[in-house]
């Protein structure tokens, strides 16, 4: 995978038995019997081994031993995600094996995956043959990659009646600005993924919001992405409702979603603006906006979910579209390494997590429902940095544009990487077939 593997908290004492929400505790035991070791590489390089820890006992009967992912979700009903994915996808199997219950992947994730591994060439190599050009060679390479991390999942996602257990793909960040285009990417990307358990991931633009609601009414599981203030969020979840109640089905119960809301980034935008500020009083306020913007999004998601219009939609099944935090990772080594992960832990919301904050959470993270904690002062701080002259919808409209511009780097540098790649292919080819005659 990309990024050192995590190294697991020290063992806690074994549950006495497997609950029925978590399926993969016992199933994992086929690939992780007594804390067998796993160590993989990328790129030839071997990485520090990963214990899938497990008690003594072989087969499904026995319990693995619990992580405070397991803790996590177990005590908090919080779902521990991996913000990653890379070939082999079977190095998911330790991670799944320790209490993690989704995946997320976007194209800077895919890029630096296929960029640096050679685990996808065989298959490029195939696709340039049979006349693929770049763009559809890389959706062929992800889509198999969504396919086999969906696989992984299923039994999370059978086992939760479809409340858990999904892999995320995103749709070319090319058409960040295209609101029917993006829906008839999401379609053809839920039709030829064809896994029960895909979200398809669209960002949060003012342009896609549209896009969010007809899929959704197209019955398709969303992952909207790319959300940076609270207000965004309102008309994400109005777009959800929306999508719901037009969608004509009458079981709505396998129609999902969850709302992206980014944090990390937050903090490090906002933190420049208070350095400028430079009075006590604004640099007193750096390392704190991300997590109280956090939570009073979680306090309009109480609000959105709740009354008479979302009760009808209850009757037919509908589930509500959980808050998931991304952007975990601390970019501010001053911080503590689990600031957006400890603050932000509560009932029915997902927490993303790359490689720097799985570890740290799983090494001294604290399992305790804190994000309707303190709920007031985060609302002090939201107001205090407005007073300080600081924009929120201006930061959100920013991080918005950055987030589209990084993605689309991402996915601009990887297709001109295969361009060149897969012309080189064909020269080698066309030599090989002339030196042949």
């Amino acid at each position: 995978m990309a990024g050192t593997l995590p190294k697991l908290a020290a063992p806690r004492p074994a549950a006495a038995a497997p609950l029925p929400s978590q399926p993969l505790r016992s199933a994992a035991l086929a690939f992780a019997p007594s804390a067998r070791r796993f160590r993989v590489s990328v790129s030839g390089r071997a990485r520090s081994p990963v214990i899938a820890m497990a008690s003594g006992k072989e087969g499904n009967g026995a319990a693995t031993k619990r992580t405070t992912l397991h803790d996590l979700y177990d005590l908090q009903g919080q779902s521990p995600w991996y913000d990653n994915l890379c070939r082999p996808v079977t190095d998911l199997l330790p991670y799944i094996a320790n209490g993690v219950r989704g995946v997320t992947s976007n194209p800077t994730i895919f890029e630096k995956a296929i960029s640096t591994s050679s685990a996808y060439d065989d298959q490029f190599k195939q696709l340039i043959s049979a006349g693929k050009d770049a763009e559809s060679a890389y959706w062929e390479l992800v889509i198999k990659d969504i396919q086999d991390a969906c696989k992984l999942f299923e039994p999370i996602y059978n086992e939760t009646d479809g409340a858990d257990g999904y892999v995320s793909v995103e749709v070319s960040p090319r058409l960040a600005n295209e609101t029917q285009g993006t829906v008839e990417a999401a379609k053809w990307l839920h039709k030829v993924v064809n896994r029960p358990n895909v979200y398809i991931k669209i960002p949060a633009t003012a342009e896609c919001v549209p896009s969010i609601q007809e899929v959704i009414a197209n019955g398709i599981s969303v992952n909207v992405t790319l959300i940076f203030s609270v207000a965004r969020y309102e008309a994400v979840i109005d777009a959800y409702i929306a999508g719901l109640e037009s969608s004509g089905l009458s079981d709505l119960s396998r129609v999902t979603s969850v709302a992206s809301f980014f944090v990390s980034r937050v903090d490090s935008l906002i933190d420049k603006n208070l350095e400028k500020i430079g009075t006590p009083e604004a640099l007193a306020l750096r390392g704190k906006a991300a997590v109280a913007q956090a939570k009073l999004a979680n306090q309009l998601y109480l609000k959105k979910f709740s009354g008479p219009r979302w009760e009808a939609l209850v009757k037919k099944g509908a589930k509500k579209q959980r808050l998931l935090w991304a952007s975990t990772s601390v970019k501010n080594p001053a911080y503590s390494d689990t600031l957006y992960v400890d603050p932000l832990i509560g009932p029915d919301t997902v927490s993303t997590m790359p490689d720097q904050a799985l570890s740290a959470f799983l090494d001294h993270g604290t399992v305790a429902r804190t994000i309707d904690a303190n709920v007031s002062e985060a609302e002090g701080i939201y107001s205090a940095l407005e007073k300080l002259g600081i924009s929120w919808e201006e930061v959100g409209k920013q991080l918005e544009h950055e987030g589209v511009t990084s993605f689309k780097k991402s996915f601009d540098s990887l297709l001109t990487s295969l361009t060149e790649k897969g012309n080189a292919l064909k020269t080698a080819a066309n030599l090989s077939h002339h030196v042949g005659k």
